[in-house]
């Protein structure tokens, strides 16, 4: 294909962003593209709900793609989203991402460092594995998932979402973290 055919040629699904403004550099619309971790900071707050209710909860989130499915919103300091979120997530050693369901998307955790226990629960079956350095899981809509750090140091996981703007996800009926609003940011 010619290098001036595939300018500005998207498909259907494609997103506003991967598209080259008109009068827009390359070099200027690929700068957007770019998500430096020197232009990052862990959001504590991002689940901070979780964390006042029980410390245990307690871990950040460095949003690179999209906002993720945390509820951050407002978030402008991203490379926008065209199918999918990434970022980073901080569990302290001991803490716990809290059981959660996502129906909308598969939610990949890839663990960069730590020791992290994944639970998965179904239609009362449940399933679970010890994740460690560069090792991933892929957890389908539908799944109920758990992740427990049990490692002596904060575990840091890659998180990616498959969806553009996932919904927020819920907790299973009996969680006390069901039943708390949440401030959307």
């Amino acid at each position: 294909m010619a290098q001036a055919e595939a300018k500005n040629t998207a498909t259907p699904q494609a997103v506003e962003s991967w598209t080259q403004a008109e009068g827009q550099t390359f070099s200027e619309w690929l700068d957007t593209r770019v998500a430096r971790f020197s232009t990052r900071k862990y959001d504590w707050d991002a689940l901070k709900f979780q964390a006042d209710y029980d410390p245990k909860y307690r871990r950040a989130q460095m949003r690179y793609v999209g906002t993720g499915g945390t509820g951050v919103a407002k978030d402008t300091n991203t490379v926008p989203a065209g199918h999918f979120t990434f970022s980073t997530m901080v569990i302290p050693a001991g803490n716990i991402g809290p059981s959660h369901i996502h129906m909308d998307v598969e939610e990949i955790f890839f663990v960069m460092r730590g020791k992290m226990k994944v639970i998965c629960e179904r239609d009362g079956e449940t399933w679970e594995a010890i994740l460690g350095e560069r090792d991933l899981i892929s957890v389908p809509p539908g799944v109920y998932r758990t992740e427990i750090n049990i490692g002596d140091e904060d575990a840091l996981m890659c998180v990616m979402l498959g969806s553009q703007k996932p919904v927020t996800p819920t907790y299973p009926p009996d969680s006390p973290l069901a039943k708390i609003k949440r401030e959307q940011k």
